[in-house]
């Protein structure tokens, strides 16, 4: 049997859209060059030449929140409790059962950026595609936005799920999604147009807040799941281990057993 990988991660880049402004990540790169200065400190005599070629080592110095690139929110992001009282879970207490196991795709692509999903909606896919969901499934929610990484309207691109949307999922035992846009609730441009109309807050956040209720756990900035079957495949997704972060970064891969 063979077996596929696909990534389903984003890389971390300077100079993309890929977050609003003065959010994005900075990277500053130091070559095989630039690192002979930063080795022969440790080397008491030595000198460029007698290194290998002259060449030290290539190093990065890395600029960015838990929530640049491909990431794994974790409960305590949302919100300080989770299942409606418990303390939330930061990143390093998220189970690792939840990060490899079968994935689902749903293909939202064909709603307008701003739209926000419904239960009604994830049930028509679900059906169209002839799955039915099962405890710890990892569903991932295919959009317009997955296309337009690092364009300048990426971060307004996309539906998202709403509150109706992602309790559907996780009252059947989902406990893991994720969405290939910046969030995964709808583009806060958006949600602001309303908030400005209604002033109603339930609508701020609220796929996200929907952790308040049952925790779990999605990961944003998903890429390649246009490549992806609806079905048949796994998802291995585990997030660095930082101490009680509300956020990992993670390389997303998707798995298909041929």
């Amino acid at each position: 049997m063979a077996r596929r990988l696909i990534d389903i991660s984003v890389s971390l880049q300077n100079d993309i859209a890929s977050d609003p402004p003065g959010l994005t990540p900075t990277i500053e790169y130091s070559d095989h060059e630039q690192g002979v200065a930063s080795i022969l400190p440790f080397f008491p005599g030595l000198k460029k030449e007698d290194l290998p070629d002259g060449k030290g080592w290539a190093a990065e110095v890395v600029k960015l929140t838990t929530h640049n690139g491909t990431h794994l929110d974790a409960p305590y992001h949302y919100h300080p409790t989770m299942n409606n009282g418990e303390r939330a879970w930061t990143i390093d207490e998220v189970p690792l059962e939840w990060c490899f196991q079968r994935g689902v795709k749903l293909d939202f692509r064909h709603f307008a950026d701003g739209y926000v999903a419904t239960a009604a909606d994830v049930e028509t896919e679900l059906k169209r595609i002839g799955h039915q969901l099962q405890p710890l499934d990892i569903v991932v929610v295919n959009t317009s936005a997955g296309a337009k990484y690092g364009q300048p309207d990426y971060v307004a691109s996309g539906c998202g799920m709403g509150d109706e949307a992602t309790m559907y999922l996780l009252e059947r035992g989902v406990r893991l999604t994720g969405i290939d846009g910046w969030s995964w609730d709808a583009p806060f441009v958006y949600t602001a147009k309303k908030w400005a109309e209604t002033h109603d807050p339930k609508i701020i956040w609220e796929g996200h807040k929907a952790g308040r209720k049952i925790g779990y756990c999605h990961i944003e900035k998903l890429s390649n799941l246009d490549k992806l079957p609806s079905t048949g495949f796994m998802v291995s997704c585990f997030p660095v281990k930082i101490k009680a972060a509300s956020a990992g970064w993670c390389r997303a891969v998707a798995i298909i057993e041929d």
